[in-house]
This record gives structure tokens, C-alpha cells and sequence, in this order.
């Protein structure tokens, strides 16, 4: 490798060799032929005592006759060269700083950086160094000594220098715990793929382990102890390989069984403590990780005791002991709160006149409504919807039926979200009866589920005001997916219900209820129920422009009207067209009873004014058409006794 040119140039020597140059090509070729021991033992020689060519070499002594072996002439020359000078060669010169004389303490000091300092990287055959070079500016122990000499300007240099190697010393011990922690697993029957892969994310708790091991070596039976047999120790005294096997059992990731462990530090039996809690109180295993570290730094110092006197609390206000598990797990700052934070808390919703009842479901459907919020944030909430003229009461009714209220924000969903529905002509009384009636509305956003539904209805030709008088009449109709469910009913009642495109604005803005409809199970079905009676489908069209709620109704409510109107009211399908509202009414409760009456009176009346009015108006109209009929019926009768008279007379 190295040698071609060096091995010949030996050759040539060993013919005509000066003395000096014959030395030093014969050390070097000895030394790249023979093992690694010997360049060892012979180091010396390359010192600048040995190889000065300055000197004239002594002349070589006669030695006995060695025999010829393999690589004699090398050798001889090694031989010749090894005794031709018998004294040791001179010490080199030290510099001054290194010839001081340190009092013990210093003494003690070096020694300590001398073990923070870097390992030197392994050498072997062929190996290329990139070692810094040596200057009193590079070594830290050596700008430590200028320093203690008085210079303040190498005291600035040498104390960067000092921090920099502290910090590359860290990084060496932080890599060997971390070894030792893996070396840990694997002999816990974890792979090396899973024990490099969570050794990567304990970058504290690898620290808490190298504090202690370091503190370690202050007792008597670890004063000379290695610093891997201490850290083993502390990994062991731990056992934080078998709390890792337990939560990996209870279905945490390793990121998460990370972050519990570098969060708990040394205090692993509390972890373990801790999650056997949760698991009594119904939490599933995959929540256990998420609850411990978002449940706060104080959690770990939480007693068991006082987390049993939050669980008890919250169950006498309502909450089940089998919802408390998944509360906890929806809402984990609640176990960091103090008991009377909890109090407070729940007393904020059962003043509004909320019953235990209905807070342990409010509590059940949305947990983050008792952890995540402070008291001053729900309080400016409620104080936001009080403005719509609502009371606290039925604020308190409000949150029961949707918590989730109390995690929308005031600024960025409930103000811009008022101000489009200003925009449209809806006042606070049409808000507050969407507020009730469907405060889901309330949480959605504005430009991504409102304001493409508006803009739909403006381009099948509903104007603003009837856009918001719609959504006052029907709120639900907002938290209805545009493509899915509104738009899929507006191409259904132009094609298969036969509403043209004229009429189709006014049949949405009349019956919005329409489009909460679904096209199998409902629509469908009615609209070929009507086909089945005869009504050809721009007659039903007109019919459901005359009457959007036609289609709403079931076929069993239908058919027994329309029975009753064919075979005992003897009408026919053209007034059903002419008046499709006929479905509309009870047949029990005003359709029979009035007929009847019209039966008895010997009165034919056609349906929209049988119907179409209330209890009294029948009767007058009744007794109008009794009083007409009375009346042409006295008028005949005077007509008859006049003509009986004139034909006497006669």
C-alpha cells in the first residue's frame, strides 16, 4: 500500500547506503513489515533525538555473524541500528506552561477535564487522522493553565474553548447512556429498531440518567466505578424497561411512551400509579398516553385520594361512573384542577337552572366543556348570547342540548357569522328563534358552509329577503350539505316532480322543509303514488308549486283521504288538483265532521271553502247558504200563491 516506492528506494540503499539515511529507511521498512506490537516498542526511534540527520552516526560495533533468515538484510540494519547507540534519547523540551507546578486543587481539576475530554477515535493499519493540530489555543487544558497565569485575554478564549468541549463531552456521555439504554431493551426482548427508535426521543430522561450516575460516584462504593456500570445501575434501580413493556401492553406508541417518560423523569412509579387509576375509572388503554401528558405538569404529584375526590364530586352532579372514563380521556385537564376550580366550574352551569341531569349529559356529549375553557372565556359567551334576548335559563336549556357552543369563538365564528345573517335581512328575534331552534348554526363557518348555500339559492332565483326568511322559517336547511342533499332535491323536483324552472324559486321559498326531505325513502315514493292516480307530472309540478308540502306527507296518510274523498264524497281527481291542500287536513277531525254537516243540509260545497277556514266560518257559510236557500224557496212560494190567485180571478 504504502511501499512500493519506499521498498525499492531500501533496496537501492542496502547497496551503497550512507550511514544516516540506511538507519532511518531500515526502521521505517521494519516497521511497516512487522505487527502492530512492535511499532510500539519501537516508536522511539522516530523521535528528534533518533531521527536527527544533523549528527554524523558512531560507527557500528562488531556483532556476531547473524544467521540468514528470512528478510536478513532488514534485519541486520534493524539490528546494527537498535545498538549502535546505547544511551536513552534526550526528553524532549516541555513548554513553560506545561513545567508548572499546580496546587491540588487544580491538580483535581485537570483531572476532571482530562476525563470530560473526547475519546480518542480507534486506530488501525491505513487509517487517515484528521486530528486538529496541537497549539496552546486548541487545548482546553492548556488555555485553562494561561489562564490561571493572569492573562485576561486568554481567559476570554480559553473559557469559549472550555464551554465547547464540555459540550462535546455531554454528547459523548448522552451517546453511551443512550447505548447502555439500549443495551437495556434488548435484554428485555425488544427489537433494536424499537429501542433506537424511542432511545431517540428520551433525550431527558437519558439526561436525568447521567446526572445521577454522575452524582453516584460521590458515595464510597462507587468512587471507582465506571461511569456505564453506574448508569446501568440507575436504568435498572428504575426500571423503566419494564414500565415501557407495560404501557407498550396498554397500546401507547413509543412517541408517547417517550413523552410520559421524560415528563416523569425519575418518578416512574408514579406513572405506573397513576395509569392503573385511569384504567379503574373505565379509561381505555389507547387514552392512557394522551391523558397523562396533556393533563399537565402536575398530574405526577397529584395523590390518589385527591383525584378520587374530583371523580366522586362530578358523579353526584350527574356524571355516571361508566361516562368518567371517557370524559377524562376527552377532557384530561380536568384532573389537574383543583377541587375548588372543579366546584366552581360546575356551579357555573347548574346556576343557569341546569339540573344534575342534564349537566351529566352536557358533560357526557362534550367533556372539553368542563376542562379546556377558564371561567372569564364562558362567562363572556354567555354574556354574548344573553344579547339575542335570551335568559339564563334558557341559556342553561341552550348548553345542555349543544355544548359545543362554548367551543366556538366570538370573534372569529359568532360576529362575522351576525353580521352576513344582518346582511340578509334576518333581525335578533329571527336569530334568536335559529339560536334555539338549531344552535348548531351558530358553529359553522361562515365562508366555507354559509355563504355557498346563499349564493346557490340567489342563483336559482330567491331573492335576499326571501333567503332569509327561509332560513328563519327552516334553520336546520344551513347545516345541510350543499351538493349532497340540497342540490340533489332542487334537480329532483325539476325532473322527476315536475316543477318547472319558474316555479322552482317559489317552491324552496315556500317549503325550505322540502330539502330536508330524502329522495328515496320519501319523495320518491309520493311522487309515484300521485303518478299512480292519474295526475300526469306537470300537473303534480303545478301541484307542488300550489302546495310545496304536498310531497312531505306519508302515502298512509294520503290514501285513506283520497278514499274517502272518491267513494264517499263521490269528488273526483280534479279536485284534488284544483286544491291539493285537501291532504293537508285531518280526515277525522274536519274532513268527515263537515261533510256530514254538508250532507245533512242537503249543501254541495266545493273543497277549498269546505275546508280552507275555520270552525265558525263553516257555520256561517252554512247558515248563509241555508238562509239563500230559505229565502229563493219563500220567494217561489209567493210567485206559485200570486199565479194561483190570478188564475181564480180569471
Amino acid at each position: 500500500m504504502l511501499s512500493c516506492p519506499h521498498y525499492h528506494s531500501s533496496f537501492h540503499l542496502h547497496r551503497n547506503p550512507p550511514a544516516a539515511v540506511t538507519v532511518t529507511t531500515a526502521a521505517f521498512s521494519i516497521s511497516a513489515s512487522l505487527p502492530r506490537r512492535q511499532n510500539v516498542q519501537f516508536s522511539n526511534d522516530s523521535s528528534p533525538a533518533a531521527t536527527n540527520t544533523n549528527s554524523p552516526p558512531p560507527p557500528p560495533q562488531p556483532k556476531d555473524p547473524i544467521l540468514r533468515t528470512h528478510n536478513a538484510k532488514t534485519a541486520s540494519l534493524l539490528s546494527r541500528h537498535l545498538h549502535h547507540d546505547p544511551s536513552p534519547p534526550a526528553a524532549p523540551q516541555l513548554p513553560e506552561f506545561q513545567q508548572q507546578v499546580f496546587p491540588p486543587e487544580e491538580q483535581v481539576k485537570r483531572q476532571e477535564l482530562s476525563l470530560l475530554a473526547t475519546r480518542r477515535a480507534p486506530r488501525f493499519p491505513g487509517s487517515i487522522s484528521f486530528d486538529s493540530p496541537t497549539s496552546s489555543a486548541a487545548s482546553p487544558l492548556q488555555t485553562l493553565f494561561v489562564k490561571d497565569a493572569g492573562s485576561a485575554e486568554d481567559e476570554d478564549d480559553g473559557g469559549g474553548v472550555d464551554d465547547e468541549t464540555i459540550i462535546k463531552a455531554v454528547e459523548i456521555r448522552r451517546k453511551v447512556t443512550a447505548e447502555i439504554f439500549q443495551q437495556a431493551m434488548k435484554r428485555g426482548k425488544f427489537g433494536l429498531t424499537y429501542a433506537s427508535n424511542l432511545a431517540s426521543k428520551l433525550g431527558d430522561f437519558l439526561d436525568f440518567v447521567m446526572i445521577e450516575a454522575a452524582e453516584m460516584k460521590k458515595l464510597r462504593q462507587f468512587e471507582g466505578s465506571s461511569f456505564n456500570l453506574r448508569a446501568k445501575i440507575v436504568i435498572e434501580e428504575l426500571e423503566v424497561v419494564s414500565l415501557i413493556r407495560w404501557l407498550k401492553h396498554n397500546e401507547l406508541s413509543y412517541p408517547k411512551i417517550a413523552k410520559l417518560i421524560n415528563m416523569a423523569r425519575g418518578r416512574l412509579d408514579t406513572v405506573r400509579r397513576l395509569a392503573v387509576w385511569l384504567k379503574m375509572i373505565h379509561v381505555k388503554g389507547e387514552f392512557l398516553g394522551p391523558v397523562l401528558t396533556k393533563a399537565g405538569g402536575n398530574i405526577l404529584e397529584r395523590s390518589i385520594e385527591e383525584l378520587d375526590e374530583i371523580v366522586g364530586y362530578l358523579e353526584r352532579n350527574g356524571v355516571r361512573r361508566d361516562w368518567m372514563g371517557y370524559v377524562m380521556s376527552r377532557s384530561p385537564p380536568l384532573l389537574s384542577y383543583t377541587m375548588e376550580e372543579v366546584k366552581a366550574r360546575v356551579r357555573f352551569f347548574l346556576d343557569m337552572g341546569m339540573n344534575e341531569k342534564d349537566f351529566g349529559t352536557m358533560v357526557f356529549e362534550y367533556p372539553r366543556v368542563l376542562g379546556y375553557y377558564s371561567l372569564e372565556e364562558m362567562n363572556q359567551k354567555v354574556g354574548y348570547l344573553k344579547e339575542f334576548g335570551i335568559s339564563d335559563q334558557d341559556v342553561g336549556k341552550l348548553l345542555a342540548f349543544r355544548p359545543q357552543l362554548m367551543g366556538c369563538s366570538i370573534e372569529e365564528t359568532w360576529k362575522p357569522l351576525v353580521k352576513y345573517f344582518y346582511y340578509l335581512g334576518i333581525s335578533r328575534d329571527g336569530m334568536r328563534r335559529m339560536l334555539m331552534i338549531k344552535p348548531m348554526i351558530f358553529c359553522v363557518d361562515v365562508e366555507k358552509t354559509i355563504v355557498p348555500k346563499v349564493r346557490f339559492f340567489q342563483d336559482i332565483g330567491i331573492q335576499d329577503d326571501g333567503i332569509g326568511n327561509m332560513l328563519v322559517k327552516f334553520p336546520p336547511l344551513l347545516t345541510y350539505s350543499l351538493h349532497k342533499k340540497i342540490r340533489a332535491v332542487v334537480i329532483f323536483l325539476m325532473t322527476r316532480g315536475g316543477v318547472s324552472e319558474r316555479d322552482i324559486a317559489k317552491v324552496i321559498a315556500s317549503g325550505p322543509e322540502l330539502l330536508g326531505c330524502s329522495i328515496v325513502h320519501k319523495l320518491d315514493i309520493n311522487v309515484k303514488y300521485f303518478f299512480s292516480l292519474g295526475i300526469r307530472p306537470h300537473l303534480l309540478g303545478e301541484m307542488v308549486a300550489d302546495f310545496p308540502v304536498l310531497l312531505r306527507y306519508n302515502v298512509e296518510v294520503l290514501r285513506p283521504k283520497y278514499r274517502y274523498l272518491r267513494r264517499t264524497m263521490v269528488g273526483s281527481l280534479q279536485d284534488v288538483i284544483e286544491f291539493p291542500r285537501f291532504f293537508s287536513y285531518s280526515l277525522e277531525d274536519r274532513i268527515m265532521p263537515r261533510h256530514k254537516v254538508l250532507v245533512e243540509k242537503q249543501i254541495n260545497m266545493k273543497l277549498r271553502y269546505m275546508l280552507a277556514c275555520s270552525d265558525e266560518e263553516f257555520e256561517r257559510k252554512v247558515e248563509a247558504i241555508l238562509e239563500k236557500r230559505r229565502s229563493l224557496e219563500a220567494g217561489r212560494l209567493d210567485q206559485k200563491d200570486e199565479h194561483i190567485g190570478s188564475l181564480q180571478l180569471s
